[in-house]
């Protein structure tokens, strides 16, 4: 049986070209990957109309939203927004 340079089925064969870690799955470094997801997310995100908001939370305060939203079935983003919402319509209305 002859060593093929394309043949990575029969491993013994390989035994000097060992490579260690996971198998790369992207031509990209692992910087340049974590960009082009970023960029291709808030295109996503641009495209559904979302605008990118920024706030700190005090741990006690996170630790309860993520306990809430998982109770009721949401992402804590979605119960944040929910929550916004209604404080808003309630400052117009009062």
């Amino acid at each position: 049986m002859a060593k093929a340079a394309i043949d990575r089925t029969t491993i013994d064969l390989f035994e000097t070209e060992k490579q260690r870690g996971r198998p790369k799955s992207s031509p990209y470094s692992r910087e340049q990957q974590v960009r082009i997801n970023k960029k291709n997310q808030l295109m996503r995100d641009k495209q559904a109309g979302l605008k990118r908001v920024e706030i700190k939370l005090h741990k006690e305060l996170y630790d309860k939203a993520t306990i809430i939203a998982e109770e009721r079935g949401l992402s804590r983003s979605e119960l944040l927004a929910q929550l916004i919402d209604e404080s808003i319509q309630n400052l117009r209305e009062g």
